[in-house]
C-alpha cells in the first residue's frame, strides 16, 4: 500500500488512499466493509478495509501509521476500478479541515473513466422540462388521444414499460406525469384501474392478469466474482473450439488400495502417528488418486500440459493443477502446484487446506491464478457425466463422474460375468493447441495409471 503525497499549499501533509491492486491483472473490485472509522488511527498492520476481488475476500493493511480522515467510498460498493480515490488519509497534527479535504478529493484519483458513465444522459431531461414548462396543457394530454389510431406513440420510461408489463397495465390507461406527459415508474406504482378498466383488461388481457402472480421474484446483485466467472467462461466457451473425449475407467484397484490405505492410516493414529510407515490421520479420497493420475498423464503428453496465448503455445515443464471447489458465491480453482512431485498424502492434506480456505474466501491471488491443467469432479453428487468448460488460457479440463457398479463379462467366473466399479471422465480440449489424437492419447494414459494405482505408488 503506497501513500501517494500531493504538493498543494493546503494538502500537503494528506494524502490520498487509492483502491490498491491485490494481483497484475485486477483491474475492478468491491469494498466489503471498512474495519476503521474516519478519524480513528491506526498502525503498520491494522486492517483497514476488507477487498472482495474477483475471487476472493482479502483485508488490506496499513503498511505505515497514520489517521484515515475521510472515506470517501463506502460499504458495500461494488466495481470500484484499481486506483480510484476511496479515502483521505494523513498523520495526527495535519491539516484535516473540510476545506483542505475538499480540495484533495476533487482532484479525484488515478483510475480510468469507465464509459458506463455515458448511461447517466437520460438524467438530463428535467432540463427540458423546465424550458418546455411554458407549453403546460397541448403535450401532457397527448396520451389520452393515444388509444385512437394504430400508431398511436406511448411516451414511457424503459422502467416503467417493464412494470406495465409485469403487472398487466395498459399504457394507454395510465396518465404520465414525467417531462412532457411520459410515464414513468411512480406512475405505475400509483396507477389504480377503474372498473371499466378492469373489465376490458380481464376480457382482452388474460395472459397478461395470469402472469401477474407469477412476476414475484428477487433480483440478486451480481459480485465481481459470477461477473468474472460469466466473462471467463462465455469468453472461453465462444472463443476456444472445444471437443470431448470420454473414457470408462475400471476403480476396483483404486478403491481397494484406497480402503488399504485409508485403513492402515486410522491404525496408525491409534498407534501414535506411525505404523510401518503411514502416518495417522491421512484420509485418501478418490479425487487425490485423479489429481495424482492426471499429474503423470501430463507427464507422458506434454502437449496437453499447455495453454493458448495467441500468438504462441507455452508448454508447462510441472503439473500445476486447477481443483474445481464449489462455494458459497461461485466457483473457484484453487492450485496444487508441482503435483508429479508429490505423494498421494500430500497432495490430500494440500486439496483440503485449499479448499477449505476457498470456502471462507481467504486465498492468495498466487493460490488461484495459474494452472496448467483443471480437474472438476461431481462424483460425490452423483453426476454420472457431463462437459465441462475449459478454463483459459488452459488447453483442458478433466470433468469426473460418479463411481457406479456394472456388470461385466468375465470368463473365469462361474456365472460367467461379475461387478465392476467404473467411472465416465470427460476430456474437454482446446483444438487449436490439442489435437484429437493427442488428446486420446492423454486419455489413454491417465486411465492406464488409475487401472493400475500401484505404478505410481511404488
Amino acid at each position: 500500500m503506497t501513500r501517494q503525497i500531493h504538493s498543494t499549499s493546503q494538502t500537503a501533509a494528506l494524502s490520498k488512499f487509492l483502491f490498491p491492486a491485490m494481483s497484475p491483472t485486477m483491474t475492478e473490485g468491491g469494498i466489503a466493509s471498512w474495519k476503521k472509522n474516519e478519524g480513528e488511527s491506526f498502525a503498520p498492520g491494522d486492517v483497514l478495509l476488507e477487498m472482495e476481488t474477483d475471487k476472493a475476500t482479502m483485508d488490506v493493511e496499513a503498511q505505515d501509521e497514520g489517521v484515515l480522515f475521510k472515506i470517501i467510498v463506502g460499504d458495500g460498493s461494488k466495481a470500484v476500478p484499481v486506483g480510484t480515490l476511496v479515502a483521505i488519509i494523513g498523520e495526527e497534527g495535519d491539516d484535516a479541515s473540510a476545506e483542505a479535504i475538499e480540495k484533495l478529493t476533487a482532484e479525484g484519483g488515478d483510475a480510468a473513466p469507465k464509459p458506463e458513465k455515458k448511461e447517466e444522459a437520460p438524467k438530463e431531461e428535467p432540463k427540458k422540462e423546465e424550458k418546455k414548462d411554458d407549453k403546460p396543457a397541448p403535450k401532457k394530454e397527448e396520451p389520452k388521444s393515444q388509444p385512437k389510431g394504430d400508431r398511436a406513440i406511448v411516451f414511457a420510461s424503459p422502467v416503467a414499460k417493464r412494470l406495465a408489463q409485469e403487472k398487466g397495465i395498459p399504457l394507454a390507461d395510465v396518465k404520465g406525469t414525467g417531462p412532457n406527459g411520459r410515464i414513468i415508474k411512480a406512475d405505475i406504482d400509483n396507477f389504480k384501474p377503474s372498473a371499466s378498466t378492469s373489465a376490458a383488461a380481464g376480457s382482452t388481457a388474460p395472459a397478461q392478469k395470469a402472469s401477474a402472480p407469477s412476476a414475484a421474484y428477487t433480483d440478486v446483485p451480481v459480485s465481481n466474482m459470477r461477473r468474472t466467472i460469466a466473462s471467463r467462461l462465455t469468453e472461453s466457451k465462444n472463443g476456444a473450439p472445444h471437443y470431448y473425449l470420454t473414457a470408462e475407467i475400471n476403480m476396483d484397484r483404486v478403491s481397494k488400495l484406497r480402503e488399504v490405505f485409508n485403513s492402515a492410516a486410522k491404525l496408525a493414529e491409534g498407534a501414535g502417528g506411525v505404523k510401518d510407515g503411514v502416518k495417522g490421520g491421512v484420509k485418501l479420497s478418490f479425487n487425490d488418486f485423479i489429481v495424482k493420475a492426471s499429474s503423470l498423464a501430463l507427464q507422458d503428453v506434454p502437449e496437453v500440459n499447455s495453454g493458448w496465448h495467441g500468438d504462441f503455445v507455452r508448454q508447462y515443464h510441472k503439473a500445476d493443477i486447477s481443483v474445481a471447489v464449489a462455494t458459497p458465491t461461485g466457483l473457484i480453482t484453487p492450485i496444487v502446484t508441482d503435483v508429479g512431485a508429490k505423494g498421494l498424502a500430500t497432495i490430500s492434506a494440500e486439496t483440503k487446506a485449499l479448499a477449505a480456505k476457498a470456502r471462507d474466501g481467504k486465498l492468495k491471488p498466487e493460490e488461484y491464478q495459474g494452472g496448467s491443467f483443471t480437474i472438476s469432479n461431481l462424483g460425490m453428487m452423483d453426476v454420472h457425466s457431463f462437459t465441462a468448460i475449459i478454463n483459459p488460457p488452459q488447453s483442458c479440463i478433466l470433468a469426473i463422474g460418479a463411481t457406479e457398479k456394472k456388470l461385466v463379462l468375465d470368463a473365469e467366473s462361474e456365472k460367467g460375468f461379475k461387478e465392476v466399479n467404473v467411472m465416465k471422465a470427460t476430456l474437454s480440449a482446446d483444438h487449436r493447441v490439442v489435437d484429437g489424437a493427442v488428446g486420446a492419447r492423454w486419455l489413454k494414459a491417465f486411465k492406464s495409471y488409475l487401472e493400475s494405482p500401484l505404478s505410481f505408488m511404488l
